[in-house]
């Protein structure tokens, strides 16, 4: 439904994500939700409303891009973003019509070239930095650009520029450990060079890389630039976020958002969300440390970095949203080390918002709150409508 006839002034919102939050309770464990200790979480859930949100669909995996863009209530099945462009957007390089941008993850190969690690064990960043100077310096492909830009950690930007190009062109990460890199495909015959340069961009990359901390670029979500429409304009929200990490400043920027300055950690955080406060009336805060523990299949740190977040919201709560909401854009369990489609927790606190009986945050927890189970879509226009962004519809 088109929400722009029925905007009006309202109070302030407040989006806190958990990267990764949703879990899976199984024979042995609880979800790390439900076995974290999270007080302040459980006071909001009990004063407030909570449910479960599926970010695409039932059965549904999704990527962190769709389920940010669900989030902030654009369908992630109309607006699909490949990972490159939001990488892109997120370090704010110069993205041209026509570039197409990857997301690469330095890793390892063994002998025979299978990889060995995705994430060449974390790579710092202190380490992977002069790597990714080395390939800018001495990649050089003829008839194009290409660009490297580091992110965090293994994250690294790759951008090719030349005439011609066609994002149509498949990935090159096996997206698991113990299987050899894929070749870069033309999925169009319109993508045949792209996929061309790719692979000399991937031959080159290998042999700069011989012999270093990491030894190749897993590349995924080629993408090209494109516009979504203005966040302000489909909710007349002055809007920013306080993230951390490039992707989720990217999506944040491709949908309108501000970027206020990069913070370094969560208390930041919440402190650059404080000096902005009468700027804005939507802040968005991204937690990422939940997914990464999750990716590793590291229970025991995601507990901890649930923690780590409920012990930040006092002081959230004391900015004076008039609606708070803590969810994340996906689940993913250390059991399976990787996204999944289980439904994630959501809680909405604020003075109109309502209250049902749950008096925890956690996932079968949430399963009887008020919100019910429904599309994250929906999250949006019941934000609104609880800080009284939203008129009556009808006589």
């Amino acid at each position: 439904m088109d929400l722009t006839p029925l905007l009006q002034d309202g109070g302030r919102i407040v989006l806190v994500v958990a990267d990764g939050l949703g879990g899976m309770a199984d024979a042995t464990h609880d979800t790390e939700l439900e076995e974290a200790v999270t007080p302040n979480l459980d006071a909001l859930a009990a004063e407030g409303a909570t449910g479960l949100l599926n970010p695409v669909g039932p059965g549904i995996t999704p990527g962190s891009g769709p389920g940010h863009l669900a989030l902030f209530g654009y369908d992630p099945e109309t607006y699909e973003l490949g990972r490159g462009v939001l990488s892109a957007t997120g370090v704010e390089f110069d993205l041209r019509p026509g570039d197409v941008a990857a997301r690469g993850n330095l890793c390892t190969l063994d002998a025979d070239g299978v990889v060995t690690d995705r994430r060449a064990g974390r790579i710092p960043d202190e380490q992977a930095m002069p790597l990714v100077d080395r390939l800018n310096a001495e990649v050089d492909v003829d008839g194009a650009e290409v660009f490297f830009r580091h992110e965090a950690s293994h994250r690294v930007l790759l951008v090719v520029r030349a005439d011609g190009l066609d994002a149509r062109v498949s990935d090159t990460d096996p997206e698991v450990e113990g299987r050899p890199m894929k070749a870069c495909e033309a999925l169009d015959p319109a993508a045949k060079r792209t996929a061309e340069l790719i692979t000399e961009v991937d031959r080159q990359i290998r042999e700069v890389l011989a012999g270093q901390a990491a030894h190749a670029l897993l590349l995924r979500g080629f993408d090209t630039l494109q516009e979504l429409p203005s966040f302000a304009e489909r909710y007349d929200l002055r809007a920013a976020t306080v993230a951390i990490y490039p992707m989720y400043r990217g999506v944040s920027a491709l949908v309108g958002m501000d970027l206020l300055p990069r913070p370094g950690d969560l208390d930041e955080q919440v402190a650059t969300m404080g000096a902005h406060w009468d700027d804005y009336d939507y802040l968005f805060l991204h937690h990422k440390y939940t997914d990464e523990a999750g990716h590793d299949g590291d229970r025991a740190r995601k507990i901890a970095e649930i923690e780590r977040l409920d012990a930040a919201m006092p002081a959230i709560r004391d900015l004076g949203p008039d609606v708070l909401i803590v969810t994340g854009d996906h689940a993913t369990p250390t059991q399976l080390s990787a996204h999944s489609w289980h439904p994630v927790p959501v809680l909405m606190w604020g003075p109109h918002v309502g209250r049902d009986d749950v008096d925890r945050f956690g996932e079968r927890a949430c399963a009887g709150g008020i919100l019910g189970q429904r599309p994250t879509l929906d999250l949006m226009p019941l934000a609104l409508a609880s800080a009284g962004r939203l008129r009556k519809y009808g006589a």
